[in-house]
């Protein structure tokens, strides 16, 4: 075992991550030779917290766990914002898998995992993101929670909207540069002079100069010091703490009005510290340029998704609870309605907006073969921001 209780690759795929119920049941299927030809189908009913809509995300991951074995996968592109259920009240699937069910039972428990916490995490982020518009979010959570899994939430932030992510592996993930200030321990250790200073001095100059302001002083008088030191000023970042800020809103166009009469227009102001997407709005009113958002993203509640059996041999059933029979998801790309129907009588217009709904879960593996490419961490950014504005 390792020092750090994180399993490997090598481990996930050998089924070791499992819930152990899994191993048993594939044991006994083998030894009584028993071959079962199933669908089954991942969905949710409901989402955290009422949200109305989430984003599909973790995809990738799935169908890399899946990948040679002996199955049949379809699913939703990763990205896609859907709701749990239909018009009708008939759960959405996202994933659909066909093939021997002893062949990939074991895998329930990590397949669930993955789509489960990256859904999560990625609907969070594009909650924030939709409020926060056209201003930067950046993904700074990944300090409370394992690291073996910082790249894993920056890579599902990113997708989620975040325009930038604090982890060295997380930004390497989705091919872009890390993003981060300055720590108040720099301050701390040097003093606040001399830590601007010397950042300035020794980091490379295609990184922004962003300016930590609140460590000992007044935000506003340190804003304006800072911008009058540092000749290429970018911006001033505001991490006060809980306990000393009151109002952040208010201190955030108190600074804004400031640096704005004494001629620093162009520094913009970042803010971080617990900030979660009720705060956005009166920050953004209020001057705030990006936001720094870390807790309320890598920590974010998850999405329910179960895997059931819905079929098998060619057969309609399922457990009592749930929607039994093969099922295609149909949808429409104007305003994103989504009905699910069993075989391929498809109605041929949305009955919301009267455009044309087209069958939506694709496949991805054909006995084991990638035969859809997976889009790039940047592709499904484009397109989940594509749809938030729909949403």
């Amino acid at each position: 075992m390792e020092k750090f209780h994180t399993a490997s690759d090598k481990e996930i795929r050998e089924g070791l991550t499992t819930d152990v119920y899994f191993k048993r049941t594939v044991e006994i299927l083998r030894k009584k030779n028993i071959t079962k030809i199933v669908a089954a189908e991942f969905t949710t009913t409901s989402l955290p917290k009422a949200y109305p809509w989430a984003v599909f995300a973790g995809l990738e991951y799935v169908v890399k766990l899946l990948e040679g074995l002996p199955i049949n996968l379809f699913a939703l592109k990763e990205g896609t914002i859907f709701t749990p259920v239909d018009s009708r009240g008939v759960p959405v699937p996202v994933i659909v898998i066909e093939g021997d069910y002893k062949e990939f039972a074991e895998y329930e428990t990590p397949a669930l995992g993955f789509i489960c916490q990256g859904s999560g995490i990625t609907t969070k982020a594009s909650r924030i993101k939709k409020v926060a518009g056209d201003l930067p979010v950046l993904s700074f959570g990944v300090r409370r929670m394992h690291p073996a899994i910082a790249p894993f939430i920056d890579r599902n932030a990113f997708v989620g909207g975040c325009d930038g992510v604090s982890s060295i592996l997380g930004a390497e993930a989705v091919q872009i540069s890390p993003s981060g200030t300055m720590p108040h321990a720099l301050m701390l250790v040097m003093g606040e002079d001399e830590a601007w200073r010397a950042f300035d001095d020794i980091i490379s100059q295609d990184i922004l100069r962003i300016a930590l302001v609140d460590t000992f002083g007044d935000e506003k008088f340190e804003a304006l010091k800072a911008a009058a030191m540092i000749k290429d000023l970018f911006g001033i970042r505001l991490d006060t703490p809980a306990s000393r800020r009151g109002n952040f809103a208010k201190i955030v166009r108190e600074v804004r009005w400031e640096l704005d009469i004494r001629g620093y227009k162009d520094v913009k102001i970042y803010v971080s510290g617990g900030l979660d997407e009720d705060d956005i709005e009166a920050l953004k009113e209020a001057g705030a340029y990006s936001f720094g958002v870390g807790t309320c993203i890598s920590n974010a509640p998850t999405v329910d998704f179960a895997m059931d059996i819905v079929e098998i041999e060619s057969k309609p059933v399922s457990k009592k609870g749930k929607f039994s029979g093969r099922k295609q998801v149909l949808r429409c790309e104007n305003c994103l309605n989504t009905i699910v129907i069993i075989g391929e009588d498809s109605p041929v217009q949305c009955e919301k907006c009267g455009h044309s709904m087209v069958p939506y879960l694709t496949q991805y593996l054909d006995n084991g073969k990638l035969v859809t490419d997976l889009p790039q961490a940047n592709e499904i950014r484009k397109f989940v921001l594509e749809q938030l504005k729909k949403s």
